[in-house]
């Protein structure tokens, strides 16, 4: 009897254990029940983003399957409890997100170039895209079937080569230098590629002399006319402002950035304000809180309407048209469309005398969103406007800001530096949330930006727009020139203060290549740290924590190598970078930079110490990790003697070429020429850590991404764009990954 107690007892303490800590589960669930809801758009965003993190198919099944069987065991096993039917849920949805994307992606597939090519052929313009600051126009075509090409090409014709009078509806004929949609130069870089499946755009390219117009649209069309308005509209502001005050007032109107010179956009970048040019919640919000404001006073001056109308719901309807109007004029870009759905629900929230701004909104304009573009979950401009959107909410909904932030009856200076402190406190909320997805997705984030917003924001919202909006009332008249005159006058201190701010020391922090698990961990404990009520959400604390740390920890790459092979960057122990093409262009700098954590302009690889450079051949040596690495890299197309090609190879550790190299030249741990840069794409090393990334791995499935049965298999971990590769210490005669 003793024996069968002592056999049992442990049996039960452990089930009372477990089921006390249910009970617990279920008390501090059933506390945050109106919070639950919250979490579908995660689960359904989780989903999306699994399937674009996994690379393969059977990954994809997997997941879809282990979602199924979770739903099926909670559903089963926990049906009574609140606990099990959540996880149901949330699986469920993961589920059905994860299906949506990859339905999604097969449905979109559209021909694509598979190699650059020289065309001459006519079609049809979809879109025109003025790009002053830049020189040049953007065309969107749609060419003829004849022409054996993918049904969209995006084509950059040089302002002398384009006809002033350009128009979506045109048939026009060029000629022009096409090539694939580009994938990332190098690990962690923008994939232009993914964006482009999406967007069914097959090819890219430059126009090879001028534009000729074959013929006219016939009739009348609402898309042609809305561009022609927004056309017009943007040239009659160039014409009241000139440069980059001009473009910056283009961009508030309608959307149209291309006026704005590089030097003001980048510093609009570092100083935090970048958000003002995109049209999003910002502009449409002030939109309608100025047609609202409008149409109550306006009505309000009738004492019938005062007593019988209800003014609320006309101005509120008055509100939601005018910005609609406003979304359509600027181009109805998904940030714009999003932010004027969010201002909808809640003006309909307002009509029906409900709160207004709640998460539960933020999360069902999350879910509609997510529900007809899913794909927009991997971009930075829906991930940056929800989680400020979350953030701001969450914070205001917290009991204590709340409270600080209610107006009472104080004095007008405790009442401003009330507003000032909210603004402040608001401002660095906002940075807080957005910092994260700035670093993971940029490699930069501005550190002043929550005082720069303090007076930019209400500088936009209060003086230029409604300056704007007089000035292109009055122009009707003709009187409108005063009005421009001031409101450039407040652009032009917007831009100081950008400038002022994107200088100033220390302004800019910079992180190379965010492991994807790091970034993961930051979001999901942002995520739970907003979304609960209870002192449960400070758990939160420990995923953000360890993953701050862990995206702090990772170091800088060594060498990155573009994935055509002509360039090369080298991080210097200084922290600067050093090219091997110095003369490389401002993109290509910036690329590298950006991926490489480095903000200075890179130097020269003929500069660093010990370096053996020429026109054919450069060959450096670097310390890394305790270890002398070896360098050799190829300048020029031109063939080198064979025998002494094959001695400096076998002196090196690594060897970098944009064309094929013999057989015969063995560098002693890598050969990333033609061949090898062909199935990886670009190349991030660590030299330190015996770590390399690429941007392509071994039987990668998203449809954009070309399969090659060359790739190279290896012990992959998928972070930051493509597999991890751990070299042995012991040397080989040539690049070889291992084995799992």
């Amino acid at each position: 009897m003793a024996s069968g107690l002592l056999q049992t007892a442990p049996g039960m303490w452990w089930r009372a254990r477990l089921r006390a800590s249910l009970n617990r589960i279920e008390t501090g669930l059933e506390a945050e029940r109106e919070q639950l809801p919250l979490w579908l758009p995660v689960g359904f965003g989780l989903g999306i983003a699994a399937w674009f993190a996994l690379p393969r198919q059977a990954d994809w099944i997997a997941f879809l399957l282990g979602a199924a069987g979770l739903v099926c065991v909670a559903a089963i096993g926990w049906r009574a409890t609140r606990l099990g039917r959540g996880i149901a849920l949330f699986a469920g949805v993961a589920a059905l997100g994860m299906a949506l994307i990859w339905g999604r992606a097969e449905w979109l597939a559209a021909p694509r170039l598979d190699r650059p090519a020289i065309a001459e052929f006519s079609g049809e313009i979809e879109s025109v895209d003025q790009l002053q600051a830049r020189g040049i126009v953007r065309l969107l075509v749609a060419p003829d079937r004849a022409a054996g090409l993918p049904p969209h090409v995006r084509v950059n014709v040089a302002v002398a080569d384009a006809p002033k009078d350009l128009a979506p509806g045109m048939r026009v004929a060029l000629k022009a230098r096409l090539m694939p949609p580009a994938e990332p130069a190098v690990p962690g870089a923008y994939d232009f590629a993914r964006i482009a499946w999406f967007q069914q755009l097959g090819a890219t390219g430059k126009a090879l002399g001028p534009v000729r117009i074959l013929s006219r649209p016939q009739g009348w069309s609402a898309s042609r006319a809305l561009a022609g308005m927004r056309e017009r509209l943007t040239g009659h502001i160039h014409d009241r402002l000139a440069g980059a005050q001009g473009g910056i007032a283009a961009a508030f109107v309608t959307g149209d950035e291309g006026a704005i010179p590089e030097e003001d956009a980048d510093a609009m970048r570092r100083s935090g304000l970048a958000h003002l040019l995109s049209i999003s919640g910002l502009h449409v919000t002030a939109v309608i809180s100025v047609t609202m404001w409008l149409t109550l006073r306006l009505l309000a001056l009738s004492p019938r309407l005062a007593l019988h109308a209800p003014l609320l719901l006309v101005a509120a309807a008055a509100g939601a048209l005018a910005g609609g109007a406003y979304t359509v004029l600027s181009g109805a870009e998904v940030p714009t469309v999003r932010s004027w759905l969010a201002a909808v629900f809640v003006l309909v929230g307002i009509a029906l005398g409900r709160e207004a701004i709640t998460l539960r909104l933020v999360a069902t304009a999350a879910l509609v969103v997510l529900c007809f573009r899913p794909e927009a979950l991997a971009g930075p401009s829906f991930q940056l406007s929800f989680a400020a959107v979350t953030a701001i909410v969450a914070m205001h909904e917290h009991a204590g800001i709340r409270a600080f932030f209610a107006p009472r009856d104080e004095g007008w200076p405790a009442r401003l530096a009330r507003s000032l402190a909210s603004l402040l406190l608001t401002g660095l909320a906002v940075e807080a949330a957005l910092a994260p997805i700035a670093l993971y997705h940029f490699h930069q984030q501005g550190l002043y930006g929550a005082l720069a917003n303090i007076v930019a924001i209400p500088l936009t919202t209060f003086v230029i727009m409604p300056l704007e909006g007089l000035g292109l009332v009055f122009d009707i008249a003709g009187i409108g020139l005063p009005f421009w005159w001031l409101a450039g006058k407040a652009i032009a201190l917007l831009l100081w203060i950008a400038h002022s701010v994107g200088a100033a020391p220390g302004s800019v922090a910079m992180l190379p290549g965010m492991p994807a698990g790091a970034y993961a961990l930051l979001m999901a404990g942002a995520l739970w740290l907003m979304l609960w009520r209870t002192r449960l959400r400070f758990a939160g604390l420990l995923p953000f924590a360890i993953g701050a740390l862990w995206a702090l920890a990772e170091p800088a790459p060594d060498l990155l190598i573009t994935g055509d092979g002509r360039h090369m960057a080298v991080r210097t122990p200084e922290g600067t970078l050093a090219l091997l093409r110095p003369r490389a262009g401002d993109y290509v700098r910036g690329m590298l930079g950006e991926n490489a954590g480095v903000a200075e302009e890179g130097g020269a690889l003929d500069d660093l110490p010990g370096a053996r450079c020429g026109a054919d051949l450069c060959a450096v040596e670097l310390v890394r990790g305790g270890r002398r690495w070896g360098l050799l890299a190829t300048r020029s197309p031109y063939q080198l003697p064979i025998a002494a090609m094959n001695r400096a190879c076998a002196e090196a550790d690594i060897v970098l070429s944009d064309r094929r190299l013999p057989r015969s030249c063995r560098p002693r741990w890598l050969k990333a020429d033609r061949a090898l840069l062909a199935q990886t794409g670009g190349l991030a090393l660590t030299l330190g850590r015996s770590r390399l990334r690429t941007v392509r791995g071994a039987g990668d499935a998203w449809p954009w991404r070309a399969p090659s049965a060359s790739m190279p298999h290896g012990s992959a971990s998928r972070a930051g764009g493509g597999p991890r590769y751990r070299w042995s210490d012991r040397r080989s005669r040539e690049f070889r990954p291992h084995a799992p």
